[in-house]
């Protein structure tokens, strides 16, 4: 295998890129800054998040996935070029194999665009792979095991549930809340209670710094600013962590209740297995403060996150084309 095997974790927040034998080389948000006169792209990854509710009228800083799925084609084409050329560099003769992971339910159509993308933006082969395979083999589980285990991905515009046996899912789900909701809610949250308007990356600030869902043993402060919506002047206010826990409250209880419904299909003996070994959770959305504890009470089993849950679905989706060639069916 050459070292040109690619595995892309492409998120609704952030594209990560692997590459065999190099780790992840490219961690980069899923935002492009384009002109609308021109339609020239003027940034794409981070220099573009930074202009994300900060641009001229002329110029818009947008995500080209919604929830997971390809919201707007030519410019996540555009993006993925932009990412593998900066990952490998311009200098490979041969085209890579790469392999993208998608969320667990996505249509044929969608899983086609996401194929079709890849392709326009050169790939030899194009291996799709869903996202609880791709964050249980990142998270270090052997999946090619009969036995249960249970993934929780939560990401920016998704979570998806899934219990893997035998190097296939058995039963998932995939719901349209995940980080980004959390951003929402706090947002909601400031307007309902301090009539103060916030913007997308003061809530994420938040939500990193001080977010939690499980009341914490000693409440954290932060300062907020923003604006008053009764004046219309900036405003500066202290909000906690008790706070968070009340704003983060609805979509959290959605996420448990997607696990709920996921074990209550699970067959009687993976149910078994997963009860011994535990849930995994990966994704950026895992880090939120608390939700091993909220998810750990609410189901009785012990959860507990994956090393690095935030590469652990780039590290997966790059490691799946030797899990492939390894997993290889015997002939008789």
């Amino acid at each position: 295998m050459s070292f040109t095997d690619i595995g892309i974790d492409l998120g609704t927040a952030s594209v990560l890129v692997y590459i065999r034998g190099k780790g992840v080389v490219l961690k980069e948000p899923s935002v492009v800054a384009f002109d609308r006169d021109s339609n020239k792209i003027k940034a794409i990854g981070e220099d573009a998040r930074l202009m994300l509710g900060r641009t001229p009228g002329n110029i818009v800083a947008v995500r080209p996935l919604r929830q997971g799925v390809i919201s707007d084609y030519t410019v996540t084409e555009k993006m993925m070029k932009y990412f593998i050329v900066k990952s490998i560099g311009k200098r490979t003769f041969r085209k890579p194999r790469i392999a993208v992971c998608v969320p667990s339910q996505v249509t044929e159509v969608e899983k086609k665009a996401v194929e079709d993308a890849t392709f326009q933006a050169g790939a030899r082969e194009v291996y799709i792979i869903e996202e609880p395979i791709a964050a249980a083999i990142g998270a270090g589980i052997d999946i090619s095991k009969p036995c249960g285990n249970m993934i929780v991905d939560i990401g920016g515009g998704t979570t998806d549930i899934a219990v893997i046996s035998l190097g296939g899912t058995v039963v998932s789900t995939s719901i349209k809340v995940a980080g980004d909701d959390f951003d929402d809610a706090i947002v909601r949250y400031m307007r309902r209670k301090y009539n103060l308007l916030v913007g997308e990356r003061t809530a994420e600030d938040i939500k990193i710094q001080i977010g939690c869902c499980y009341p914490l043993p000693d409440p954290e402060f932060m300062e907020v600013r923003g604006r008053n919506l009764v004046t219309g002047l900036p405003r500066t206010i202290q909000v906690s962590s008790e706070e968070t826990e009340e704003a983060l409250k609805e979509p959290t209880n959605q996420i448990v209740e997607a696990i709920h419904s996921v074990l209550e299909k699970t067959p009687p003996e993976l149910a078994a297995d997963i009860s011994d070994r535990g849930i995994v959770l990966t994704g950026g959305g895992s880090l939120l403060h608390g939700l091993e504890e909220l998810i750990s009470s609410k189901t009785g089993i012990n959860t507990v996150t994956a090393e690095d849950p935030m590469t652990a679905v780039a590290i997966g989706t790059g490691k799946y084309v030797e899990f492939l060639s390894s997993s290889s069916n015997i002939d008789y």
